[in-house]
């Protein structure tokens, strides 16, 4: 075994999972049964074992504590100040995800005492600097959703715009003109609509579809 004569920091990894339930934008807690910060809420994550990457470590620590698991994340960045953590000199590599909440069913488990969503607008107080990942995180989610397909991997087949447009206003977190917002869309060439409608309101919308293929040759033409 090597030993070293420098000290070496501790390495976490953190997991911020939004979740969109068809009105609002909430983000995925658990309530820490340990301490340091015993009681209060957290973003799922722990330490990284030695005979695991930060990726496994995330999708396991997901799983653990709040019984998520099989979903897309992707890396953030690294958060590195020095008394983040009140055990010892602790980094942490942030992950982030975008999912349909109505498909996963959470539940506290290992050293998290719950696991629950909370809306983006009534977080309770964070342990650690979490408030602070999740702010990076929302902010590298909106500019994400406006170059990337993200919104309508969290829709049907079919689609109405204004179910589309709904998505981009609140992780933008403001209103969209609709006639501009459904000019942008349809311009862009990759949501065709469709010969079926759905009646909202008493009144027929159309319904749309997303095609991959014309989404990458717009990505291939612009970029």
């Amino acid at each position: 075994m090597y030993t070293y004569r420098y000290p070496h920091p501790a390495i976490t990894t953190d997991c911020v999972v939004f979740g969109f339930d068809g009105k609002s934008l909430s983000i995925l807690l658990i309530q820490r049964g340990i301490d340091p910060y015993k009681g209060y809420w957290a973003l799922p994550g722990g330490f990284v074992r030695m005979d695991e990457t930060v990726e496994d470590c995330a999708y396991r620590e997901l799983k653990e504590e709040s019984g998520v698991e099989n979903i897309y994340i992707e890396q953030l960045q690294s958060f590195s100040g020095v008394n983040r953590d009140p055990r010892e000199r602790v980094i942490t590599i942030a992950f982030m995800a975008f999912v349909r909440q109505d498909e996963y069913q959470v539940i506290g488990g290992s050293d998290a005492a719950k696991a629950q969503w909370y809306r983006l607008d009534e977080l309770p107080s964070l342990a650690f600097d979490h408030l602070e990942i999740v702010s990076a995180a929302l902010q590298k989610l909106r500019k994400k959703i406006t170059i990337e397909p993200l919104a309508f991997r969290l829709l049907n087949t079919t689609f109405t715009m204004s179910q589309l447009q709904t998505i981009y206003e609140v992780v933008l977190g403001h209103s969209l003109d609709r006639r501009n917002f459904h000019k942008k869309m349809t311009k862009m060439g990759y949501i065709s609509p469709t010969e079926d409608k759905l009646r909202v309101n008493g009144r027929p919308g159309v319904l749309y579809t997303f095609d991959e293929e014309k989404y990458r040759e717009y990505i291939d033409s612009h970029f």
